[in-house]
């Protein structure tokens, strides 16, 4: 795997780690932190080539299955009520709705990444001339 993607996927596991320690303070941190701290995980196996293909699958379905049921009703209304907030308190529930599912959605496109980089790497370790 290049470099770059190890770098990405590194960003990523301590972005997560970040988001799981902002959500301690989230209503409901029992659902958030978990999810933020499996999404670091997979990132930070897929820094060192790990690929738990089947968990990375059943993780991207789950992210996504759970970001389209928190799908938002208004994004540029909640993109224009943050800007003029200029702070990440949350003052209507309409926002920490849209905010869980960017945050699936990140979670849901980098194990899906993952994936990807991973069956990409093991399809060129099992067919190494046709990839050259």
């Amino acid at each position: 795997m290049k470099k770059s993607w190890k770098i990405f996927f590194g960003i990523w596991a301590l972005l997560f780690l970040l988001f799981a320690y902002w959500q301690l303070n989230d209503p409901d941190p029992e659902w958030w932190v978990p999810a933020y701290l499996v999404g670091a995980m997979m990132a930070g196996f897929a820094v060192f080539e790990i690929f738990p293909y089947n968990i990375l699958v059943v993780l991207t379905i789950l992210y996504l299955s759970a970001a389209l049921f928190f799908w938002p009703n208004d994004i540029f209304g909640w993109l224009s009520q943050e800007m003029e907030q200029k702070n990440l308190a949350m003052k209507t529930q309409q926002m920490e709705i849209n905010r869980e599912f960017f945050g699936l959605l990140l979670l849901s496109i980098i194990t899906f990444l993952a994936f990807w980089q991973g069956r990409k790497l093991k399809l060129k370790e099992k067919y190494p001339s046709e990839n050259e």
